[in-house]
């Protein structure tokens, strides 16, 4: 089969974009559409000898630095790429991938990290964030009032969805009425080592916007004066710094080597987000750390409460300063053996499995179903007219 591979942007590498690396390992010579992507980017090495087609707005002022504020143009822009050349559409999406346009004999099988997040979980997050003034923030409203109606719409253009958590399905199947396929994202567990021994420092990893609440876990552990190191960057950076103590270490991006190195000296790993899945979570626990977390999301089904980590379930400073204590009263009861081995069920041999399993199994009944089509025109043209 022929197969063509879409991504919403490339211009950072989340976790997202960690799913389409693999999905670029299975498919070596798919090209990969996309709406904007930067060469010069950490995403270079999913592109670099890959064909690389862009949408129009490649080509707009700063389109790869700023690409969100094109996000009224980005259904647009998704719908414009002509596909036309392939049996098989691989889409992996977070806002507007899913909604490329195929034809009745292509087979689009999209795997939805979350549906459109900013027009349907994050609206009021969203809105305040870029909005000025009342009439700023109905504007804004009307635009995800007008996103969210053609993010259900183009729900009908894919054949089969794929998610990664049975979290991201619930949802799925509340916004759009399908149903969704789980398959766990790939971890590679292999770049981590679980140390037994770790050193008297909490971390965090992540992207710093508002949705993921680091700003949540700097408070608490503002508190709790335990040392903190908080790795990433992002527009939450000068709030965080703001209410930061001298036991919180903001270190901005950090190359891989270095977040690893982090992750496996750690005491434990703390996340304040409500996350569709959490490959952090994940790779935290390959370190051997465990993991103090939300108790919503997709963390409920990376991280065993009592054995690989605890839950708080309240997003409040005081909650998560009460998981801490209770962490530290209860350290000696995690097992680094069962922490590593609890990450070793997202390994990426098993996303190439099942994954590779899903396309063929689902392309085989397509082809099938487009034969049957076919049978049916062709009996019906010999009967004629009334037969």
């Amino acid at each position: 089969m022929s197969v063509a591979l879409v991504h919403e942007w490339l211009t950072t590498l989340g976790g997202a974009e960690r799913v389409l690396e693999v999905l670029c390992e299975l498919f070596p010579r798919a090209p990969l559409y996309t709406l904007v992507w930067d060469a010069r980017a950490e995403t270079r090495r999913l592109t670099d000898g890959r064909e690389v087609r862009a949408s129009f707005l490649q080509y707009l002022p700063g389109a790869c630095r700023f690409h969100r504020v094109y996000l009224p143009l980005m259904p647009l822009a998704i719908e414009s790429l002509d596909l036309n050349g392939y049996e098989v559409v691989v889409s992996s999406s977070h806002a507007v991938a899913k909604g490329v346009r195929t034809r009745f004999d292509q087979l689009h099988i999209s795997y939805v990290h979350t549906p459109m997040r900013y027009a349907w979980d994050l609206e009021n997050v969203y809105v305040d964030g870029i909005a000025a003034g009342k009439v700023g923030g109905m504007l804004v409203r009307a635009l995800l009032h007008y996103l969210r109606a053609w993010d259900v719409a183009t729900a009908n253009r894919v054949d089969v969805f794929v998610t990664n958590s049975k979290h991201v399905a619930g949802r799925i199947w509340k916004v759009y009425r399908r149903r969704a396929r789980v398959i766990y994202p790939p971890v590679d567990v292999d770049r981590f080592t679980a140390r037994a021994e770790r050193e008297e420092f909490y971390v965090t990893v992540s992207r710093l916007v508002r949705y993921k609440r680091v700003d949540l876990v700097v408070e608490a552990f503002a508190r709790l004066g335990r040392p903190l190191v908080v790795v990433g960057e992002g527009p939450e950076l000068r709030n965080l710094r703001r209410i930061a103590r001298a036991n919180v270490r903001l270190v901005g991006w950090q190359p891989e080597e270095v977040v690893r190195g982090y992750l496996e000296r750690a005491k434990a790993f703390v996340f304040a987000a409500e996350e569709d899945f959490g490959i952090g979570l994940v790779e935290a626990q390959a370190a051997g750390a465990p993991v103090i977390a939300y108790g919503r999301g997709g963390a409920l089904e990376s991280v065993v409460e009592g054995e690989t980590g605890l839950f708080f379930y309240e997003q409040r400073a005081e909650a998560l300063v009460e998981a801490v204590l209770e962490f530290e009263r209860r350290r000696g009861q995690f097992s680094l053996e069962r922490i590593r081995a609890n990450a070793e069920r997202f390994r990426k041999e098993r996303f190439q499995r099942e994954f590779m399993d899903l396309v063929e199994r689902e392309w085989e009944r397509f082809r099938k179903r487009l034969q049957r089509l076919g049978q049916g025109y062709r009996e019906r043209e010999t009967l004629g007219p009334g037969g």
